[in-house]
């Protein structure tokens, strides 16, 4: 009997995330109470990430909405992550998260994040985008 992974179905691809780490944030206001808004970026969780082709498909559905499609990364599954949140890649740049797809038939579970280039990019001088272990 050939040796099998634990608790992983036969019939799922296994994902491996060996193209680099990014990390999630959410946008918050750090304004004070009554004054103009003023958006700051919180760490959510830094992810492993596998690069995805972009397809034709989704390049040209996103110029149809005027958004600029940049990346698609895939990375371990997680309920915080929400199309709302900013990621920074270990060389600084970041993107908008315009969508978050789960993956099916994949272990460990997987979702694909649909990455935008953001135009005016947020002060992260006083977080560490550069790796390291997760919160």
């Amino acid at each position: 009997m050939p040796w099998k992974a634990p608790y992983r179905p036969s019939d799922e691809i296994t994902q491996n995330y060996n193209d680099g780490l990014v990390q999630i944030f959410s946008v918050s206001n750090a304004a004070a109470p009554g004054r103009m808004p003023v958006e700051q970026l919180t760490p959510k969780i830094k992810l492993r990430y596998e690069e995805r082709s972009l397809g034709l498909q989704r390049y040209y559905s996103g110029k149809q909405n005027q958004v600029e499609v940049e990346r698609v990364i895939r990375t371990p599954r997680r309920r915080e992550v929400s199309s709302q949140d900013v990621a920074v890649t270990e060389d600084g740049t970041q993107y908008r998260i315009d969508l978050v797809q789960p993956v099916k038939d994949t272990y460990p579970p997987s979702m694909d994040l649909t990455l935008s280039r953001i135009d005016q990019n947020y002060d992260v001088s006083n977080l560490d985008t550069k790796g390291g272990d997760s919160p």
